[in-house]
């Protein structure tokens, strides 16, 4: 049986409210076995564990703050966080976190500052990172130089980048791009960007219920639209859809490593 990994994704959230169980349901029957659930703020703990008491084994969920929800008690908030990681605690990665500048740059200095913290959780904690960056490529290499040599690992989410930044990206050891239904969009730069980049250094997501795949762009993603994203790559790289799923599912567990 193919075996896929769904990185990112977002069913917890209200846009599955009326079909969240078939949702999953469909996944595993297309294959995708394991979900990973990033973190937007405090809000989203609670309907992340509620999904992976009811899917052990199929639904991980990760914590962090999201940036563009660092607001003015952003503080509070990751003091709070912290308080769950620094005990037994059931997540996989620090996550989604990261720098948008896309909407808002007047929290620039807070998104920076925040980021940073939970880079230091990771760190002090062992586990990986999920980075979300958007319009924000230069401050976040930048501060991403500074943890080179601190052995952090994780993915730079929904990659969207050019092909120098793909490789700067890469240059980290132990971090994958992220790549999700974009891929499959007819003016999408990503393939050419990712003939440059081994399969070895990608990961599959679908950032669901946002960026659907080719066929089904326009409508919710889901996370058993994974195939299809496979399915392009496989084209892409000229091997089968096995060879896609059993490399990047490959990279998922090593990556996650709670997940195993």
């Amino acid at each position: 049986m193919i075996e896929f990994v769904d990185t990112h994704t977002h069913l917890f959230v209200q846009e599955f409210n009326d079909d969240r169980i078939s949702a999953v349901r469909r996944a595993v029957e297309s294959g995708v076995t394991k979900l990973c659930l990033p973190s937007i703020d405090e809000s989203s703990h609670a309907p992340i564990m509620d999904m992976c008491n009811k899917f052990p084994g199929v639904c991980y969920g990760m914590i962090g703050l999201h940036p563009t929800e660092v607001n003015d008690d952003y503080n509070e908030v990751l003091d709070r966080m912290y308080l769950k990681l620094a005990k037994e605690n059931p997540f996989i990665a620090v996550g989604e976190i990261g720098i948008d500048l896309y909407w808002d740059d007047t929290r620039k200095k807070e998104q920076i500052d925040a980021f940073c913290r939970q880079l230091d959780w990771a760190v002090e904690f062992d586990m990986p990172v999920a980075i979300h960056s958007r319009n924000a490529f230069e401050p976040l290499y930048d501060i991403m130089e500074n943890y080179r040599s601190k052995a952090l690992t994780g993915v730079f989410h929904c990659f969207s980048g050019t092909e120098a930044e793909a490789h700067k990206l890469l240059s980290f050891e132990g971090f994958y791009l992220g790549i999700g239904g974009v891929v499959t969009y007819k003016k999408s730069k990503l393939p050419d960007i990712l003939r440059t980049v081994p399969l070895e250094r990608l990961l599959l997501e679908t950032d669901s219920p946002y960026l659907a795949p080719v066929p089904y762009r326009g409508k919710r993603n889901e996370s058993s639209y994974i195939p299809s994203i496979a399915e392009y790559l496989s084209n892409l790289y000229g091997c089968s859809i096995e060879h896609v799923a059993g490399v990047t599912t490959g990279n998922a567990y090593n990556l996650f490593k709670k997940m195993r």
